[in-house]
């Protein structure tokens, strides 16, 4: 199956040089790929466009078979593909550590109780109920940015998108991090500066060039 698809996806930030100039891209289930560039090529830029947090000025975003153009067509999107940003402080805006993991699944309609099961088990299987009663932003680099994938795989996603995952991890928050991803079944489509973790975890590579897919 599909699960993503770019065509011939064209954006601009108003006032400079378009960043995207025909960009197509397709996610197949269970495929990792990695996507290159230099710093300001439009990787995030992409991601952003995937999943309905940018409107392209032209081409078409398909997920799971269906073209995607308005608001409401992203809604059922972002559910079931999980962005991990660039930032974690992006992503962590809860008291606690058991908050931000449950905000997901209560918003998918969970009960408090089912949300709560989530939170253990997700952060169980990642190693880091030692975490769970944490204040979110007394947490390390390290331990935020592995919260950050907590939270998003509490959402149960089929996809994920990572944004620079290894920013700010020393190196064993890194290996733990390159452990805990290999193990998903999910698709992943990697955005990193860091050769040796993206021919670990996603060694298919596009590279995005003069705002094209290569």
């Amino acid at each position: 199956m599909t699960i993503l698809k770019l065509d011939d996806i064209r954006f601009a930030y108003p006032g400079y040089a378009p960043v995207l100039e025909g960009a197509s891209l397709q996610l197949e289930a269970g495929q990792r790929l990695s996507i290159t560039g230099p710093n300001g090529a439009g990787k995030s830029t992409l991601f952003r466009i995937a999943l309905g947090l940018q409107t392209p000025d032209a081409g078409t975003v398909t997920a799971f078979g269906q073209e995607r153009r308005v608001e409401a067509d992203f809604h059922e999107v972002r559910r079931r593909i999980g962005l991990v940003f660039q930032d974690p402080d992006d992503q962590l805006f809860c008291p606690t550590v058991a908050e931000d993991i449950a905000f997901g699944p209560l918003n998918l309609g969970r009960s408090k109780a089912e949300a709560l099961a989530t939170v253990e088990k997700v952060l169980t299987d990642l190693q880091l109920l030692h975490l769970r009663d944490r204040i979110t932003h007394k947490l390390s680099g390290g331990e935020k940015r592995l919260v950050t994938l907590a939270t998003v795989l509490a959402m149960e996603p089929e996809a994920l998108l990572l944004d620079e995952p290894t920013n700010a991890l020393d190196t064993k928050n890194e290996a733990r991090l390159l452990e805990i991803l290999s193990g998903l079944p999910q698709a992943i489509l990697l955005v990193s500066h860091n050769p040796a973790f993206r021919a670990a975890l996603a060694p298919d590579t596009v590279e995005l060039r003069d705002g094209r897919l290569l």
